[in-house]
């Protein structure tokens, strides 16, 4: 403010400076992308507070540690050691370690260490680079039976534990090869001989099938636009445009769609399905675009039949577009779906879960409370959300500082107990027992405090605290099902981190 204070007296005095001008520039746009945001329907206040202000952390601790009365020691779930483990080492422990092992002794445990047995050492072994080029390097003077140079008695033999260096390398995501194709003319003739390509070089094919699989896995699985990926080739000397990343990509669209198909069912026999929407732009569906699609399909009667049907599931008001996230899990393994369209979440899974087995019995569902994230009629064992009962809590927490504290360590106990389930690999049945035991009192406990609130007249309903109280006890089933079900999930955080990568697009 002091800066911009500054710039409104020369702009007065009429002594702008050079640099004023980028920073006037910045106040404007960002004073329009304000406008337009206050303008959008959909923006709250508390969205408006994070684009302003940014988005505030919502763990316990930082949460706790602002409210009044707050031990300045409160910690969160992610950060309390887990009962049985080993106390952090003293700096002073560490360095006798340091001091007493000897290079080999240090080394293995580097390799430990790097081979997932130890955590937060920022190093990678050889092993874990899994797509790396091996490369045999052999030694440049002796082989194995050769005598021993050093004593000359003994035979030398491979130990086969070679020694291992990594070394990485920068390059594009996707490189560029340019052949030079050598040309010889006959001078008496005239007639030109070229030089094939190389085996595997396909003259008539300038992109190989691998560089539509990377902009894709660019885009759709790290959420890097078209536009980005166009910046970064250009930048490393191989132009690629966006747009002739989208005519690749949409070429090879049809080789996916079998991988596409067999995801869809394979995720509609998960033990749980977690899903949840998020807008989305589609042009085609949008505006000029979307009225042009309409007046060709009419010449198409088939199309005009399908696009009826669709209006008619839908419902003719229909106009929002969104893009589904599912989630599926079953088996160890996590297949994500994305779907964009003008379908709700629900209407999407429905379509997924049409094609699970008759003989499994109904998934679990995770999602958040809104009923347009329901499959229709198809059966599914609800729960909801532990997070975003939570979050309404955290949201009122400055202004009712005791009540949401006592919510929130409560609930850090749970997140704590699911953590210890993760780090002991407990199966769905173990997981269950022990929240039952470790997590049952405390959740009945706090069932028990929220329903007093009410009853002793101790929060006015129609509070925003009230509000918080109300949203959990009316869906209480549902967020504690995790101590009935075998692998209940908490949350649909899974659900809503995969969706960060659509929006990103």
């Amino acid at each position: 403010m002091d800066k911009l204070e500054e710039i409104l007296r020369r702009l007065e005095a009429k002594e702008l400076d050079t640099d004023d001008y980028e920073t006037i520039k910045a106040v404007i746009g960002s004073y329009v992308y304000l406008v337009n945001a206050v303008g959008d329907k959909e923006t709250t206040i508390r969205r408006l507070r994070q684009m302003l202000f940014g988005a505030k952390t919502e763990k316990t601790a930082a949460v706790i540690a602002g409210l009044k009365g707050a031990e300045s020691g409160a910690a969160s779930p992610e950060s309390q050691s887990v009962p049985g483990s080993p106390p952090p080492a003293t700096e002073a422990e560490a360095n006798a370690k340091a001091n007493t092992e000897s290079p080999a002794e240090a080394q293995t445990e580097n390799d430990s260490q790097t081979s997932g047995e130890g955590s937060g050492h920022g190093r990678n072994g050889a092993d874990a680079f899994t797509g790396a080029e091996k490369i045999e390097v052999r030694h440049e003077s002796l082989q194995p039976g050769d005598p021993c140079p050093k004593c000359g008695e003994g035979t030398l033999y491979d130990t086969g534990r070679p020694g291992v260096l990594v070394r990485l390398v920068g390059q594009a995501p996707v490189k560029a090869m340019v052949y030079c194709l050598q040309k010889l003319r006959c001078n008496p003739c005239g007639a030109l001989f070229t030089a094939k390509p190389p085996q595997g070089v396909d003259a008539e094919e300038k992109y190989d099938p691998t560089v539509g699989s990377m902009i894709a896995l660019l885009k759709y699985g790290n959420g890097m636009p078209f536009h980005r990926q166009e910046t970064l080739q250009g930048n490393l000397g191989i132009p690629l445009s966006d747009s002739t990343q989208w005519d690749i990509v949409d070429s090879q669209a049809e080789r996916a769609e079998p991988i596409w198909k067999e995801a869809v069912r394979q995720a509609a026999q998960g033990d749980v399905v977690h899903n949840d929407d998020t807008g989305v732009k589609i042009l085609e569906l949008m505006g000029e675009r979307a009225r042009q699609a309409a007046l060709e399909d009419t010449d198409d009667d088939t199309a005009e039949d399908s696009a009826e049907g669709s209006a008619e599931e839908l419902g003719p008001e229909r106009t929002g577009m969104f893009t589904t996230g599912i989630v599926a899990t079953g088996d160890g393994h996590k297949i994500a779906l994305f779907l964009s369209g003008r379908q709700h979440a629900g209407e999407n899974l429905k379509d997924v879960l049409v094609r699970r087995a008759a003989e499994l019995p109904p998934p679990i569902q995770m999602c958040d409370a809104l009923t347009r994230n329901l499959p229709g009629k198809l059966q599914t064992i609800l729960a909801n959300c532990l997070a975003h009962g939570r979050r309404q809590f955290v949201d009122v927490a400055e202004r009712f500082p005791e009540e949401c504290q006592h919510v929130l360590e409560a609930l850090s106990v749970i997140y704590r107990n699911d953590a210890i389930t993760r780090e002991r690999n407990l199966s769905p049945e173990e997981r269950l027992l022990f929240h039952q035991a470790e997590s049952g009192a405390t959740m009945e406990e706090l069932h028990v405090w929220l329903v007093r609130q009410f009853d002793e007249r101790r929060v006015e309903p129609n509070s925003a605290l009230g509000g918080a109280i109300s949203y959990l006890l009316k869906r209480w089933e549902k967020l504690t099902l995790f101590l009935r079900v075998p692998g209940a999930p908490l949350d649909n955080n899974v659900c809503e981190r995969a969706l960060k990568k659509a929006q990103a697009d």
